[in-house]
Parts: structure tokens; sequence; C-alpha cells
């Protein structure tokens, strides 16, 4: 192994500051996750009104999330809000943020398509049975809704966990720069290093995202049956 550079990666705590790196990249996933989620079901359900000015501005912020680049927003609100507006947000605040800003929408765009799906004739059988709105969204369509989500929803995390690697570009001690840190102390003693310290931030994210891959393609195959 002498020389080979995979000894760095046990050398001191290397390898528990990447396992904590890997605990902000989740941690950061994990909560704009759980904010898209309730925003997103509340974005979707105004997205299917019938008033266009309100329609219109959804579509708007959609397309403004879909067209600019998440690194971009991060810079923006980083940097923008220190800046212009005074408010000073850490890195983990700031990439939180932005994935919630980013998740909504796309989770909202997801409920729309749901609520969309769903027949007609669900509403009126809820009607029919002296059911107000509000309980046939509870007991009918919200059920339903969420059966038609969950693959979804478990994909949106996979590319939210990682997309995370931007934030390292904002000063974010994540998995990826502690890896960076890692390769930068060990360029002299160990100069094969970077190969093994990238391989293994490349398996920990296989680790975490092909698990969540998987269910997400099973529960998409067990739910259209």
């Amino acid at each position: 192994m002498q020389n080979m550079g995979i000894e760095v990666l046990f050398k001191g705590d290397n390898f528990i500051r990447l396992l904590s790196g890997l605990w902000v990249t989740l941690r950061i996933a994990v909560i704009a996750m759980m904010f898209s989620i309730v925003l997103g079901f509340l974005l979707g359900m105004i997205m299917n009104v019938r008033n266009r000015g309100i329609r219109g501005v959804c579509r708007i912020y959609l397309e403004i999330v879909r067209i600019m680049p998440q690194l971009v927003l991060l810079f923006l609100v980083y940097f923008g809000a220190a800046r212009h507006l005074g408010i000073n947000l850490s890195g983990e605040k700031s990439a939180v943020l932005v994935f919630t800003f980013w998740g909504t929408a796309e989770m909202g765009d997801l409920v729309r398509s749901a609520l969309i799906a769903i027949p007609n004739h669900q509403y009126e059988s809820g009607s029919a049975l002296g059911m107000t709105k509000l309980q046939v969204y509870i007991y009918i369509i919200l059920p339903q809704t969420f059966r038609r989500l969950l693959p979804s929803a478990i994909s949106l995390l996979t590319r939210m966990v990682k997309t995370t690697s931007l934030v390292v570009l904002i000063g974010v001690v994540e998995v990826v720069k502690v890896g960076k840190q890692i390769i930068d102390a060990s360029r002299y003693t160990n100069p094969k290093a970077a190969l093994w310290v990238y391989g293994v931030i490349f398996l920990l994210y296989f680790m975490i995202c092909f698990p969540f891959s998987r269910v997400s393609a099973i529960l998409e195959r067990k739910f259209s049956d």
C-alpha cells in the first residue's frame, strides 16, 4: 500500500472527516426537501386554480427555476444577499434556501400534474357522498396524490443530494470540500491521493443515491400496476 495514495484515507481522522462532510451534504438535502414538499403541495394546488393571473405568475416562477442554473442561484443568494440586502447568510443556510426554492418549483409541478391526472369522477363521487370540498381533498384526492408523487419525490431527493456538491463553491465544508482539503494537505507526501479520495467520495454518493433510485423505480412499477 506504500506510495499508492490509499493510506491517506486512514491517516489521522481523514475518513471520519469525510463522513462528517457527507452528513452536511445529507442535512442540506433533507432539510431543503422537507420544506420543498410542504411548499410544493401548496404551490401545486395554487397552480390548478382557474385564475389566469395566478397561474401565469406560477408559470413564470417555474420557468425561472428551470432556466437558471442552481450555481447562479447560490451565488445570487450567498453573495447578493450580503452585499445588497445586508443579510449575512451562512453558506449552509444559503444552500438550504436555494434548494428549497428549486425543489418547491419541481415539487409544485409534480403536484399539479398529479392533481390533473385524477379523474373528475373522483371529485364528483365525494360530493355525491355528501363530503365537503375539504373532505374530498383530505380523504380522496390527497391519498391518491401521495401515491402518484412518492416515486418522483424520492427521485427529486436523489437529484438534490447530488446537486449539493455545488455548495463547495460558496464555502460549505461538505464531503467534496473535505476531500479537497485532504488532497491539498497530502499533495507532496501522497501525490496519488486524489484518485483514492475522489473514488471514496464517489462510493459514498453511490451508497446514498442508489438505494433511493431503486426504491423509486420499484414504487413506480408497483403504483403503475
